[in-house]
């Protein structure tokens, strides 16, 4: 395994090399200017290195985070290196109050859930939600920093659900001439190496470049899984005269994987009753490859000192080849008859976008302006309508003796001679969406802009269908309302009002035609900067009224795409965040949340539900700590130590079957140590540090079993990095 990655990593240093000779010969620095440079750059940065007080361009507004009238956290660049993240997948969520992970399909999708449903996902202001099951998890060597914006955002979504969404920020060029080569090994066979490139093209400085490179081979603590993943990310920024700059954007994700159905386990005895370990994979079957391209193309004009022009435009196509595994039948004695699903897919999504920010006086009066249209046209494809089962009748794979040979019935061999759309059509595997939003907000501020009210509308036209069904049109306005009041220049309290409009397409278990979600959400937060901004803290109370939502049908398969109407739920919660330098050399990120989602009212007709019934997929209680620091002095100065936990109590599953069968609490201590001198820094993590039996999981009624994907054992991993 370690030959595999060679290759990689030798080019990568190269790169690395040649980076360096050039920085020296355009800089004309010498070594000990470099260092110093070095040295103050991070004494400036210590200080923020887990807190940004700004949101990104992308997120479309203006104001310092502290005056914006809505819960946004923002996990920085300095969290996610010290905790070794290297996807969206990889725990990144212990940094945000009450974000989950259920139904998740392992490293392949994040999807998240906060307040009380599944929020959506963003990278760089595009919603890249095209299915039920994507995006595929981002690479962290591409990404700079991660927004969680909760609650509805009518000045992002133009459809989307009012939990909130997370908006991934990748890597632009900083105008500095720079890079930094990384290498992580870890347990499971883990090897990666990543590459970050930052510098001048053109002596003017006006084309700029960013370029990050990523290869990983991982296998996994279950057998016979594994998840090599590469990645190409180059950005290209060239500014066209003083008030206007272009910047185009490429990614490129290619993964090779086990089958995605490795993830989960099933049994009729309970949960956690086979090993953490244990696998109903059969090694022979084909990997699962997904070549993923995202393009990006940004404008940025500055009209007068007063206003601002912002236009983008993307392209996103995402291309599976694989299968998914699922059982058909699962018995009281523990054995099964595996089967496998084709699942070759392709998505595409072209999106854009253009808005303006400005600024104006009415007598003692400021307006804040954003004003803004966005388009888009997404379609996926998948075929499901090709299946194979494993196991024969009479030779069942048995958890208790499994048997990793070649199974009783063989392989299977898929038919591909036909076009993926013909067999989509088949198989009712097509979805697509059309939408059109129109957005203007004013922010009114008095009093020396001490107060600050929201006034804002949208104007959503959405066309969309689903498995294949004709399409469903819907149009809504959705006004939202804020008021942030600064009681002192560095406390801020806020309320909001905001109204939700989701279109729904589906199948319904009943026949009856699918209606869209529409609902509320009514918010008060407190923010607040400590100790000159070093750390700040935000808590807020919520509730979220959601009507129509479907869930899925708890009584047939989850490839059969039907659901059933929910009719009323409301999902309401206190949240707290804590993040930033406590004092020189301690940072911090902390949080807890308390959420409680429930059916007040059900549709005529829904059977399984009643009024008072706790809504699937959330946990009542999460707390989640990193604590890291670094010694300032002495001979051990540059050493830290970090430590953390996570802590998740109340947990619902992810389906209405059988509600009363809950999840046992969770805990896992995570650990480590770190060194930095100048250009090198050396991380070592440890997760799972009890080495518990963690899992999240269900009851499926339809197969009277319940299933639930373990997480890893006690693991190690160890990053080496070299700036320069």
């Amino acid at each position: 395994m370690i030959m595999k990655g060679l290759p990689l990593i030798a080019l990568l240093a190269v790169a690395g090399m040649v980076q360096a000779q050039d920085t020296t010969r355009v800089t004309g620095k010498t070594t000990a200017d470099t260092t110093a440079h070095l040295r103050e750059i991070e004494l400036k940065s210590q200080s923020k290195k887990y807190k940004i007080d700004e949101p990104s361009p992308s997120l479309r507004l203006t104001s310092p985070l502290i005056g914006i009238p809505q819960n946004i956290q923002v996990i920085s660049s300095g969290v996610l290196s010290d905790q070794q993240v290297i996807s969206m997948s990889d725990n990144l969520i212990r940094n945000v109050s009450g974000a989950t992970r259920l139904e998740h399909w392992g490293d392949m999708y994040t999807n998240i859930t906060m307040r009380g449903s599944q929020i959506q996902a963003f990278r760089n202001g595009f919603n890249v939600v095209n299915s039920y099951w994507g995006p595929l998890t981002e690479d962290m060597s591409f990404v700079d920093h991660i927004e969680f914006v909760k609650g509805p955002a009518g000045f992002m979504l133009s459809n989307g659900d009012p939990s909130g969404l997370y908006n991934v920020v990748t890597k632009k060029p900083t105008g500095q001439a720079k890079g930094e080569a990384s290498l992580t090994v870890g347990s499971f066979d883990l090897y990666r190496a990543t590459l970050d490139l930052d510098g001048k093209l053109s002596k003017d400085g006006r084309l700029l470049y960013r370029l990050n490179l990523a290869g990983q081979n991982k296998n996994s603590f279950r057998a016979y899984e594994y998840n090599n993943r590469y990645s190409f990310a180059p950005v290209i920024s060239y500014q066209l005269d003083g008030k206007t700059r272009l910047t185009a954007e490429y990614t490129y994700q290619a993964a090779r994987m086990s089958d995605v159905g490795s993830f989960y386990v099933f049994g009729t005895n309970g949960y956690g009753t086979l090993p953490v370990g244990f696998t109903q994979i059969a090694p022979g079957l084909e990997p699962t490859k997904i070549n993923d391209h995202s393009s990006f193309l940004t404008l940025d004009h500055q009209l007068n000192a007063d206003w601002k022009l912002t236009a983008q435009a993307s392209y996103f196509n995402y291309q599976q080849q694989g299968s998914s595994l699922w059982p058909n039948e699962v018995n009281a004695d523990g054995t099964q008859i595996r089967s496998v699903g084709i699942w070759d897919a392709k998505s595409e999504m072209t999106l854009a976008q253009a808005f303006v920010n400005g600024n104006f006086n009415t007598g003692g009066v400021g307006h804040r302006i954003l004003g803004g249209l966005d388009v888009g046209n997404k379609n996926y494809m998948a075929d499901w309508g090709q299946s194979h089962a494993l196991d024969k009748a009479g030779a069942l794979f048995d958890d208790q003796n499994p048997n990793y040979g070649a199974p009783s019935n063989g392989y299977p061999t898929w038919d591909r001679t036909t076009p993926l759309e013909a067999r989509a059509v088949a198989a009712g595997g097509l979805m697509d969406q059309r939408y059109t939003g129109v957005y203007l907000q004013d922010d009114l501020g008095f009093i020396n802009n001490k107060v600050r009210l929201t006034l804002a509308g949208r104007y959503t036209y959405v066309s969309q269908s689903a498995w294949g069904g004709a399409p469903v049109s819907a149009k809504h306005v959705t006004p939202r309302i804020g008021l942030s009041v600064s009681v002192t220049p560095h406390t801020s309290l806020y309320a909001l009002h905001d109204q939700a409009f989701v279109p729904q397409s589906g199948k319904l278990a009943s026949g009856n035609d699918v209606k869209p979600i529409t609902g509320s959400n009514t918010e008060l937060g407190l923010k607040r900067d400590w100790f000159g901004g070093n750390w700040n803290t935000t808590f807020s109370v919520y509730r979220i009224m959601k009507n129509n939502e479907l869930t899925a049908d708890p009584n047939s398969p989850p490839t059969s795409g039907l659901s059933v109407v929910m009719g009323k739920k409301r999902a309401q919660g206190i949240e707290f965040d804590l993040r930033g330098q406590l004092f020189r050399g301690l940072n911090l990120t902390a949080n807890y949340a308390y959420t409680d989602g429930r059916v007040t009212e059900v549709a005529p007709g829904v059977t399984g539900v009643e009024a008072g019934d706790v809504v699937p997929g959330f946990s009542k209680h999460i707390m989640n700590t990193w604590l890291n620091y670094k010694l300032q002095s002495g001979v051990l100065k540059g050493t830290g130590l970090s430590a953390g936990f996570s802590y998740q109590a109340g947990r619902t599953t992810d389906s209405w079957s059988e509600s009363d069968v809950r999840m046992p609490d969770y805990f896992r201590l995570d650990g480590g140590v770190f060194w930095s001198k100048d250009r090198m820094n050396i991380t070592a993590n440890a997760f799972n540090l009890l080495d518990k039996y963690l899992y999240s999981g269900s009851y499926y009624a339809y197969l009277n079993a319940f299933y639930w994907q373990t997480e890893a054992p006690r693991s190690f991993r160890l990053s080496v990095g070299y700036k320069f």
